[in-house]
């Protein structure tokens, strides 16, 4: 008798916890060969998204925000790749591997976790030119960026260059981006003592939202308060704007200003993995409909969550109301499903996911943030010590913990380097560059491909 095959796709806040509960609660059929379970992800790291404004600030190393699959996994296996289709008539994942082959992957069970990739619209010149912050390697790349145009507008002799070069602009008025927005002016603050013939009076950081609020998840007043300390700080909030063009010299916005700018960083919200849009099944606010079960509806077998899963909000009164993309409720979500696979397993009842928000937190830089925890409103330093708390306790290896303390520790007392290690030297480093490389398969490409095999 072949082993029943549970495969995780995706290694994020969902995936990851999934796959260590399930670990856990299936640890001796694991180990007698009764359950094979397989998680497919292109990277060898959970990455901890949350503190990706910290890394392109240079407050945390790039290490810090990564949790080891090779640590946190003990009996999956681990297959490096990305899924790029999923047969459901066949049971079977379709996987390129980081070597470049297109396998099949026949599946008993499998959990849909693939997360979610940045939301572009058609703007001219947007994929051209927008840099983006949703992943390692872009985070990196940014603080290299922006460093480099302090280096450059210090070395110019064209007035008009420098200020162009000093000129920073944030779309996306979500926590990603006021967060990003927040923590590069103060790197930039910060980097300006080692830019004499730099006038700090053009160094210009610009956050810009097309809602009439600054995240508006943290209620009217909170939000007020954020836009407030940041607009003391001297970043400029353009609210009710949109972008019109991007060019790799200035940014045209919706009420007709342009802004001479070598800087455009895009975080305004994010959409689904297209792996689940491809599935051909239905969709709510571009995310895959599932049951409160976390199932699939009409495939017992498949089960999808966090970001890419349009999950019942059992705690709202509103029977349309789904849970937010969030990663308090992706991990939770993980443990419901993980939960409900051993449960059909052993043919016994699936559980139906319910969670009440615990609140939101957002980092401001430095000893500000604002936290909406569990009711309460804070601000300041208190709010910045509840934030960094929570960070550290949702971080999931007590490793990866004590090396984001450490970190906190060392640059509270020893400050920058401002070190530009020259990443992706020469070349622009756009959202297409980091995230437009995989190719999903269509519902009509699965299809061609059963008949063929």
């Amino acid at each position: 008798m072949s082993a029943e095959r549970i495969v995780v796709v995706g290694a994020g806040f969902a995936g990851l916890e999934c796959v260590k509960r399930l670990e856990k609660k299936l640890r001796a059929e694991i180990d007698r060969g009764d359950v094979e379970v397989v998680t497919v992800n292109p990277n060898d790291y959970m990455l901890y998204l949350p503190l990706l404004p910290q890394v392109a600030a240079g407050v945390i190393t790039t290490q810090a925000v990564t949790v080891s699959l090779p640590r946190a996994v003990k009996r999956a296996h681990r297959l490096p790749g990305t899924v790029i289709g999923v047969d459901l008539e066949r049971s079977v994942v379709i996987v390129r591997k980081i070597s470049g082959e297109v396998v099949d992957l026949p599946y008993d069970r499998v959990v849909l976790a693939p997360g979610s990739v940045t939301r572009k619209f058609d703007i001219p010149g947007l994929d051209e030119n927008a840099l983006g912050m949703k992943n390692l390697a872009e985070a990196a790349y940014l603080r290299d960026h922006v460093i480099s145009q302090l280096e450059l507008a210090n070395a110019s002799t064209d007035d008009e260059e420098r200020a162009a070069r000093l000129q920073f602009v944030v779309v996306g008025g979500g926590y990603a981006g006021t967060e990003t927005a927040a923590c590069m002016q103060l790197l930039t603050e910060s980097a300006l003592k080692r830019f004499p013939r730099l006038d700090p009076g053009l160094v210009r950081w610009t956050l810009v939202d097309i809602a009439p609020r600054l995240m508006p998840e943290l209620g009217k007043r909170l939000g007020e308060q954020a836009l407030d300390l940041l607009r003391r700080r001297g970043i400029e909030i353009k609210l009710e704007t949109g972008v019109e063009e991007v060019t790799d010299t200035d940014v045209t916005f919706t009420d007709g200003t342009t802004l001479p700018t070598r800087t455009l960083v895009w975080t305004a919200g994010v959409t689904s993995n297209p792996l689940v849009k491809n599935l051909g099944k239905d969709l709510v606010r571009g995310r895959l409909k599932v049951g409160a079960d976390l199932r699939l509806p009409g495939h017992d077998t498949v089960f999808a969550l966090g970001d890419c899963a349009a999950v019942p909000d059992l705690t709202q009164d509103d029977p349309e109301a789904i849970c937010p993309p969030t990663a308090q409720h992706a991990t939770r979500m993980a443990t419901t499903a993980a939960d409900n696979i051993v449960a059909s397993l052993h043919g016994g009842p699936l559980r139906r996911y319910k969670h009440h928000d615990l609140g939101l937190v957002v980092d401001l830089g430095g000893s500000q943030a604002v936290a909406h925890p569990l009711g309460l409103e804070l601000k300041g330093p208190v709010a910045q010590v509840v934030t960094r708390g929570y960070h550290v306790f949702a971080l999931p290896l007590t490793r990866t913990r004590l090396r984001v303390i450490a970190n906190w520790v060392l640059h509270l007392f020893g400050g920058d380097e401002f070190i530009r290690i020259g990443f992706l030297s020469g070349r622009k480093g756009t959202v297409e560059d980091f995230e437009g490389a995989d190719a999903y398969l269509s519902a009509e490409q699965i299809r061609e491909r059963a008949r063929a095999s």
